[in-house]
Formats: structure tokens, sequence, C-alpha cells
């Protein structure tokens, strides 16, 4: 427990310290927040689709007449500035108690997994204010989300009594895709908003149709601390890469990977049959199988997103409440989301999919708790499945969890890859320790 808080306090230094910290004063101003209520609305305001299902498929008949406003390249595009993309977005939970039902939690925190839909939305509005054209009133672009590229938390539970605020910009541009930066303050007794998050999402733009990549607009920095935000948008940009080239599905484990499964392997021997057969638990561990849990949802209209598939946003939701009631299973106490990261949207969910969701644990180490959460969808006359998304999130226990002790070599797989994304993690939470801010 003690080198985990040393290894919370080391890493939180450099989250909330820098030009990139949550620390940070936003360098943006705007006259007044939108309310949380509105992002959704603009949003439909933008594509100019129908608030109705019965009428989806004529608005987005009508969206095809927009393709010949997109650009052929993106040199006749103008470039952007990171503040005309800065937006501010209430979520008053002080003042709105109809709304504070929606996001309170049995334990009297904020759900987490509603957050996490407000980051979607907040996401794909603030890649559309970056591509915003004054000649025409809807945008020729699909923007969807394709990555969550990181979420770092600094507080461990929200008030739902007290008014919540999220920032959020274009910080990188390529051809055809965005980095958002966003932030999330919740407001204290002192009248200050404090840091809660850190997020960084990766958008994408397609044509009218949803069906093609389409052009979006240069970004231009500003400032050094612009031009800081820009370099390491490109930084991230290889470093997924290089992720990616690296992954377990397609290149063999590193030697000290090997060493590691073949030393949990060595664990598990019982010493009195001395067979490669025999597999005894060592004291204080869990095997991997045993961690599971599932669950099945029918993709009602109620959760499209503008374009009329399933909304990421409800997604990640429902694979995050089943994560976190999977490591409180298996950890036994209330856990505490530390990161989210690299979630990747492979496939796009239609309305009427059924969507299954698997989770476990893969990895863990002192009070920290690993959870992979695999979502597949079946259309509801076919059975055929098909993988869309796979998450992962870090908690954090109150008290020390068992060790994970993998029996094949499938789930020796699941726990270098979870071994990995927990190295990965970037800037974890002081749990115990607030730093207040203005945002």
């Amino acid at each position: 427990m003690k080198r985990a808080a040393m290894r919370l306090w080391t890493l939180n230094k450099g989250l909330l310290t820098g030009g990139r910290g949550l620390a940070q004063e936003s360098q943006y101003k705007i006259c007044e927040p939108l309310h949380i209520r509105q992002v959704r609305d603009k949003l439909r305001e933008i594509v100019g689709v129908s608030a109705i299902w019965r009428d989806h498929v004529k608005a987005m008949e009508e969206r095809k007449l927009l393709h010949s406003f997109l650009a052929k390249s993106q040199k006749a595009l103008p470039p952007r500035k990171m503040s005309d993309s800065y937006i501010e977005v209430l979520l008053p939970l002080g003042t709105d108690h109809e709304l504070r039902d929606k996001y309170v939690t049995v334990q009297n925190t904020v759900r987490f997994g509603r957050i996490l839909e407000d980051l979607d939305s907040l996401g794909v509005l603030v890649c559309y204010m970056h591509n915003h054209n004054h000649s025409i009133k809807m945008s020729p672009l699909s923007i969807v989300t394709v990555l969550v590229d990181k979420i770092d938390m600094c507080k461990h539970s929200l008030s739902p009594e007290q008014d919540i605020k999220f920032t959020g910009h274009v910080s990188w541009v390529g051809k055809t895709s965005m980095e958002v930066k966003m932030k999330m303050f919740q407001l204290h007794n002192d009248d200050k908003y404090w840091p809660v998050l850190d997020a960084t999402f990766v958008m994408v733009a397609r044509d009218s149709e949803n069906k093609g990549p389409a052009f979006v607009n240069p970004l231009i920095p500003e400032n050094k601390e612009e031009e800081e935000l820009f370099t390491q948008g490109e930084l991230n940009k290889s470093r997924r890469i290089a992720f990616s080239t690296s992954s377990l599905l397609k290149v063999a484990p590193s030697s000290e990977e090997r060493n590691i499964i073949h030393e949990l392997f060595l664990n598990t021997l019982d010493p009195k049959t001395i067979s490669f057969q025999s597999r005894i638990l060592p004291p204080k561990a869990v095997w991997m199988e045993d961690t599971k849990l599932k669950s099945l949802d029918i993709c009602h209209p109620q959760e499209r997103n503008i374009f009329n598939r399933i909304f990421g946003g409800f997604l990640m939701r429902k694979a995050y409440e089943l994560a976190w009631a999977t490591a409180c299973s298996f950890g036994g106490s209330r856990p505490y989301v530390v990161t989210v990261d690299d979630i990747m949207f492979q496939k796009p969910v239609e309305v009427g999919s059924m969507l299954f969701l698997s989770s476990q644990v893969c990895f863990t180490q002192d009070n920290y708790i690993q959870v992979r959460v695999h979502s597949e969808v079946a259309s509801l006359d076919s059975r055929e499945h098909m993988t869309t998304n796979v998450f992962h999130f870090t908690f954090m226990s109150e008290k020390e969890v068992p060790l994970i002790f993998p029996k094949t070599y499938g789930e020796s797989m699941l726990y270098l890859d979870g071994q990995r994304h927990f190295k990965s993690m970037s800037a974890p939470v002081a749990l115990k320790k607030d730093y207040p801010v203005e945002p």
C-alpha cells in the first residue's frame, strides 16, 4: 500500500504542474458556458438531423446534399486557432435537482459513466467548432470518436451537490483527424473550481453520409504553450502507432515478458507432484478465469447518436459500470477509477443490435486493479458476433488486492497486455489531496 501511495504521489506531481497540467488556468475565456443539455441540442442543429426516430431516414437522405460543400484538399480550408474551438460546459448539479438524480450514485457520488457520455459529446462539439463554416448552416462533416487515448483522474470521488464545469479545445490536427483536450473541474465551498480529470480524445472527420474520410481545417499554434500541445499531439500519434505495432496480437512477447509468464507458471506448480499438469494457486491469489462478469443490452433508438448509430458515450458508460462491478466484486471494497485509456472504436454499433460485454481482471499490483472489457454485437436476426470495442480501466481499491494468475497461454497474453496498460499509466490521482484552480 505504501508503494502504491508513493507511486501516486510521484506521478501526480507531473499531472498538476507544468503547462499541460490540470492546475493550469485556461488562457481562453467565453462569455457564458453552455448548459450540458445544450451540447446535444447544438450537435443536432449542426448536423441537421431529426430528434424523432421515425424521421431519421429522411434526415440522413437530406445530408447527401451537403456533399458538394466538402473541401477537395486541406489547403482549401482556412487555418484555425485553438481558441476558435474552445468551449466551456456547465453541469449544474448544485441547483438542478432533476439533473442530479441522473448523475448520483447510491454512495452519494457522481456516476463516472455519465461523465464519459458527456466527454464524448463535448469532444464532438469541440471538433465541429474547429471546422465551423459560416457560409452554411449545417456542417457537411460527420465527426465521430475513433479513440479515447487517455483519461487521467486527480480526484477519487465527486460531490453530486456541487456544479461541474468542462472545458475543451482541439490541440492537434492531421489531415482528417483531430486530438481534443478536455478538462473537468468541480466547484467547492471556497467558490473555486478544483481539478477532477484530464482527457485526450481522437476524432475523425468523414463525409456528410459518414462513408469516407473528409479533410479538416489545419491548426496554427499561437504561442509556446500551444506549440507544446501540438508537439505532444504528434508524439501521442507516434506512441499509438508504436503501441499498435507491438501488440501481442501481432508479435511475440519480449524476452522480459516471457520470463514473467514463465515465473508465474512456476509459482503455480504443485511441489508435491512435480508435474506440469498439476496447478495450484499461491496464497492470496485468484485465477484469472474466476474474475469474469458479463452483461447483455438491447440497443434501443433512445441511445442513438446524431448519425443514428449507438452513441459511443453509452457504450463507454455500460463498459465502465461493468468494469466497476468487476473490480468491486474482486477487490472486496469500493474501487475508484484512476485511468481510462486506449478505447478504440473499431466498428459502429447499429440501433437494434444486441450488445454483449465481457469484463475480467487481467492484472493487479498492490491495490491497483486492471480491468479489460470486451464488447461485441450481434443483430437480432443473426447469430454472428462482431467485436466493436475493447476497453481498459485502471481502478484503485481501498485495500491491497489478490494477485492474478493466468492458466492458459491466451490468459497470459491478457495478463501482459494488462500490465502494459498499467505501466503506461501516466498520471494517476493523489486520492487524498485536492488542488484548487480556476478553469
